[in-house]
């Protein structure tokens, strides 16, 4: 009977553990949409905040291809993501589904000349 009841609410999207688990499923697919994903504050053509415009222009100096997710449109994304990662703030990179990190450590990658490499893959 319980499992029936978990599977009705992920179904149904209700509330409690199954509302968690497709809002889990949901930032997995979104992680993983491109090679390359950036979470930021705005699209790379209009970022919202200075961080996220940084972090565009070491993207597109780099020549990489990558997917941007704006989460100024989605509020469950952004809050959800900050648990899924365990990364307070954004912007937030993540290579092959994986968080890179923020700001400071695409820095950090790019002055010791590893961006490149993880970016282009």
């Amino acid at each position: 009977q319980l499992g029936v009841a978990k599977s009705d609410a992920v179904i149904g999207g209700g509330a409690g553990a199954g509302a968690e688990e497709s809002l889990d499923d949901r930032l997995k697919k979104l992680v993983n949409r491109h090679r390359v994903m950036l979470f930021m504050k705005g699209l790379p053509s209009a970022p919202r905040c200075g961080f996220s415009r940084q972090i565009v222009e070491m993207l597109d100096e780099e020549g990489a291809s990558y997917d941007s997710f704006n989460i100024l449109e989605d509020e469950e994304v952004r809050q959800g993501l900050k648990k899924y990662s365990d990364w307070p703030t954004y912007p937030q990179l993540y290579v092959d589904g994986d968080l890179v990190g923020g700001l400071d450590i695409v820095k950090e990658l790019k002055e010791g000349g590893d961006l490149t490499d993880l970016v282009k893959g």
